[in-house]
């Protein structure tokens, strides 16, 4: 991790996306604005508690100011993760690119962050690109950035789990995360043939992603073997915060909430819940960079660690959480999702190399035109094209 003091910032002394005193965000005029829905095959399908995904569908936008100059951001809306749906983010995708062509960024980004409680994830899509299109520092890369990743692991039975462990071990990952949240007993001997698999060479991260009951959840946690276990990611339902801390009492390794983070105010709460060490923020939950940052900072000043990335975003996703990354978070990145797909959506794709995604300074990714289109099934353009 570098100290913040090493690249151009932004003030984030007060919660919201564009504090007072921040110099990036300017009035630069939106003259065109591009929506896309992308459909990613991947290469393998990517299992949760709650969703086993086969295709990543994420919504992209791409801004474009007055001198040709062009931003993007992205937003992946996760069926079941939340009470948003595709179709209603990529209507209020819709509705705020009517409203946001011909408009400066510091005003689209004030009404859109006033009405994000509405599909957050779309709003983070379109909040992101107007951050880039302004010229937020923290996406400038100055100098080549390395960032270990955590890898997730897929095989259920011992002779598929060796040899998953040990190819990813190969290719240099030092963090694997083990989804569990279905059925106690085969989730704890899957969890212990994986440690035998690893036999001390990896950190393992297990995740629920809010698969338990309080019971269940408990009786996981009671079963564990804390050796080389890094922590233990949202057993029970986002919601639901008294099962969530009793089975934090019952843990032999650290809690660490996910689902349950997307303000500021969740983060106060986790650091007043005995066993919560961790909180995973992601992106697309805090809407802005600006937010995300304010927000890592917090979880450090009460106590605990943060840690950052959602693997079911693409590339223009992960880069951004990467960007972040550089300044905020000292462990294994969650923002995986790049690798998932078969297509990778920028002319140079994200470097990745012994188990790290790969920084290069210079000026931002760009989009390619011919996969960008190959993965598209839906488009609209407003404004100046």
């Amino acid at each position: 991790m570098r100290e913040s003091a090493d690249r151009p910032t932004r003030t984030t002394s007060s919660w919201g996306p564009f504090p007072d005193g921040a110099g990036f965000l300017n009035n630069t005029r939106i003259s065109g604005v591009e929506l896309r829905r992308l459909r990613l095959p991947l290469h393998t399908p990517y299992r949760l508690s709650y969703r086993t995904f086969e295709v990543f569908e994420p919504i992209v936008v791409r801004l474009r100011d007055e001198s040709g100059r062009t931003a993007f951001g992205e937003g992946h809306i996760s069926p079941g993760s939340s009470r948003e749906t595709r179709e209603g983010g990529w209507e209020f995708c819709l509705n705020w690119s009517e409203r946001m062509a011909g408009t400066g960024c510091a005003d689209a980004a004030g009404a859109i962050e006033a009405a994000m409680d509405e599909s957050p994830v779309a709003a983070s899509a379109l909040l992101t690109a107007v951050e880039m299109l302004a010229g937020d520092p923290i996406l400038e890369v100055d100098s080549e950035a390395r960032l270990p990743l955590v890898t997730p692991t897929h095989g259920l039975e011992a002779a598929e789990i060796e040899a998953e462990v040990e190819a990813r071990l190969a290719e240099g990952f030092r963090t694997l995360k083990v989804k569990v949240g279905n059925n106690v007993d085969t989730d704890l001997q899957r969890v212990h043939l994986v440690q035998r698999a690893v036999a001390g060479r990896a950190t393992l991260r297990l995740d629920a992603n809010r698969g338990y009951s309080r019971e269940d959840g408990r009786r996981f946690a009671a079963g564990l073997n804390p050796d080389h276990i890094e922590l233990f990611e949202q057993p029970c339902a986002a919601e639901d915060w008294e099962a969530n801390a009793a089975v934090a009492r019952a843990c032999p390794v650290p809690l660490m909430l996910d689902e349950a983070i997307c303000s500021l105010a969740d983060i106060e709460r986790a650091s007043e819940t005995n066993g919560v060490a961790f909180c995973k923020l992601k992106l697309k939950r805090f809407g802005s960079l600006s937010r995300l940052e304010t927000a890592l900072c917090r979880v450090r000043d009460l106590g605990m660690e943060p840690v950052l990335g959602d693997g079911l975003s693409s590339e223009p996703g992960c880069w951004m959480e990467a960007c972040m990354a550089r300044s905020t978070i000292r462990n294994a990145g969650e923002f995986n999702g790049f690798l998932k797909p078969r297509t990778r959506l920028f002319e140079t794709p994200l470097g990745f190399e012994s188990g790290a995604v790969l920084l290069q300074p210079g000026g931002p990714p760009r989009l390619d035109e011919v996969r960008l289109d190959a993965v598209t099934v839906e488009s609209v353009r407003r404004g100046v094209d």
